[in-house]
């Protein structure tokens, strides 16, 4: 049998934990691991906001498409797109509400769809500023609209 003198460790032998300079070293693993996913994490999310975007638009477009074939027409620019939400004034006929949820019409950068019917070349058009949230740009900063 071991005496008890035998089992117990010194004090000094049972104290466990990483040194000062190991913590330093892991966080700076650690900061460096983020540094270089940030950008790259960034870049999706952007790129997550554009088809959000895309994908609400083409949204409106299909709802338009059923208000156009209830009332014959489509909502005009003083009306706009909350014409699918709420029965305007003048619509004898309207099988609405279009859309469910929309976000109060909002784009993914938290900026209101500008909505114009009908426009220069088709009936309607919906247009989103995009990530600079004003007119013009390129790239990711491109104006979003409907075909």
């Amino acid at each position: 049998m071991m005496s008890l003198k035998n089992a117990q460790k010194s004090p000094r032998a049972s104290i466990e934990g990483f040194t000062l300079v190991e913590l330093l070293v892991v966080l700076a693993i650690i900061g460096l691991i983020a540094a270089l996913a940030t950008p790259q994490v960034l870049r999706y999310l952007e790129s997550a906001k554009i088809d959000t975007t895309k994908a609400q638009i083409k949204n409106f477009e299909s709802a338009l498409e059923l208000y156009y074939l209830d009332t014959g027409s489509y909502p005009t620019t003083e009306e706009g797109l909350p014409a699918l939400l709420t029965r305007p004034g003048d619509a004898t006929v309207w099988n609405g509400p279009y859309v469910k949820n929309s976000g109060l019409f909002l784009d993914a950068w938290s900026m209101p769809y500008q909505y114009r019917s009908p426009a220069d070349d088709k009936p309607f058009q919906i247009l989103s500023f995009g990530r600079d949230k004003k007119a013009g740009g390129s790239g990711n900063d491109a104006d979003l609209v409907n075909n």
